[in-house]
C-alpha cells in the first residue's frame, strides 16, 4: 500500500474526527474501502498504524454486515501525556518505529514543534546511533526519549 494512499485516508478520518463534536467518528470499513478504491485490510493497516493508543486513539471495532468502526479521539491535558508516556509506554526499551509514533502523538497534540519533533527523531535514529552496538540501541532510545521528554515538559 503506498504511503501516499494511507496519508489520503489519514486525513479523510482525521478531517471526520475534527467535524465531530463528540471527538468520535463511526464509519463502515467496506464503504470507506470502496470510497477509497481499496480493500478493508488496507482500511485496517491505517487504522492501527496511525489510529493507535499511542498516537492517542482508541479504535473499537465490530465485525459483519452492520459492522462498523467507531475511532475516539482521547482527551488528556499535556501532563497527563507525559506521565503516561514515560511510565506506560516507553519503558526500558522501545524501538526507533514506536518512539517515532510516540514523538508524533506528542507534536499532534501540540506538545512540541515541529522542530523539537524532528531534533528528536534525529537524535533516536540508526544514525546517530551508530556507535552504539545493535542490541543496545532500543535500551539507548528509552534512556534519550526519556529525557527529551522530561526536558520539554519544563516550565522556561
Amino acid at each position: 500500500m503506498s504511503n501516499n494512499l494511507s496519508d489520503i485516508i489519514e486525513g479523510f478520518i482525521k478531517e471526520l474526527l475534527e467535524a465531530s463534536n463528540q471527538r468520535t467518528v463511526e464509519i463502515q470499513r467496506n464503504i470507506l474501502a470502496q470510497q477509497f478504491d481499496c480493500s478493508p485490510s488496507q482500511i485496517n493497516y491505517v487504522l492501527t498504524t496511525r489510529f493507535n493508543n499511542d498516537r492517542g486513539y482508541i479504535v473499537e471495532s465490530r465485525r459483519g454486515g452492520g459492522g462498523y468502526i467507531r475511532i475516539f479521539k482521547v482527551r488528556s491535558s499535556g501532563e497527563d501525556d507525559f506521565k503516561k508516556i514515560l511510565n506506560e509506554s516507553i519503558g526500558e526499551s522501545i524501538t526507533y518505529t514506536k518512539a517515532f509514533d510516540l514523538l508524533h502523538a506528542i507534536y499532534e497534540r501540540s506538545l512540541i514543534s515541529r522542530r523539537e519533533l524532528k531534533i528528536m527523531q534525529s537524535v533516536l535514529g540508526d544514525r546517530a546511533l551508530v556507535n552504539v552496538s545493535y542490541d543496545d540501541r532500543n535500551k539507548m532510545r528509552a534512556v534519550l526519549l526519556k529525557e527529551m521528554i522530561l526536558v520539554s515538559s519544563e516550565d522556561d
